[in-house]
């Protein structure tokens, strides 16, 4: 983390992103906090 390494994708023309990481371990409590609002916005949104 932080070594300027690839740690995620992200597809423009699909709901789908990805990390390579925990982002719930470092550096700090909020830095990623993102990630996990975005991922529960893509579940809000999909269709049964």
């Amino acid at each position: 983390l932080f070594d300027g390494s690839n740690c995620g994708i992200r597809m423009a023309d699909r709901p789908v992103f990805s990390v390579q990481h925990h982002p719930e371990a470092s550096p700090g409590p909020q830095d990623s906090f993102y990630l996990f609002e975005r991922f529960v916005a893509s579940m809000d949104r999909v269709t049964a």
